[in-house]
């Protein structure tokens, strides 16, 4: 059975080319795509699901997140310090512009 995952076409064409490119961050595209075709909702996994799922180290999962966080792309809130990460894909993307 082959299953389809459906991106945002910005995912593709711009997004791989700022994060792979742009900042040299290819784990946190890896970490974003992981998120983004697991659920459009929020997703709770620890950092060595996270690397079992994409092939990446722990540390390289991690760094990714930090990345994404970081840059408005994923949101990352815990219940406590030592729950598992819930993750939510954000899609700054596509907020609407204001017309000034």
């Amino acid at each position: 059975m082959v299953s389809t995952v459906k991106l945002d076409r910005y995912v593709v064409d711009v997004l791989m080319r700022d994060l792979i490119g742009h900042d040299g961050r290819p784990s946190a595209y890896i970490v974003y795509l992981y998120f983004a075709t697991r659920s459009r909702r929020a997703v709770a996994n620890s950092h060595a699901e996270v690397a079992r799922g994409t092939g990446l180290s722990k540390r390289g999962v991690q760094m990714g997140i930090a990345w994404l966080v970081r840059r408005g792309l994923i949101d990352a809130t815990r219940d406590s310090p030592t729950a598992v990460p819930i993750y939510r894909v954000l899609k700054p993307w596509h907020r609407r512009r204001k017309a000034y």
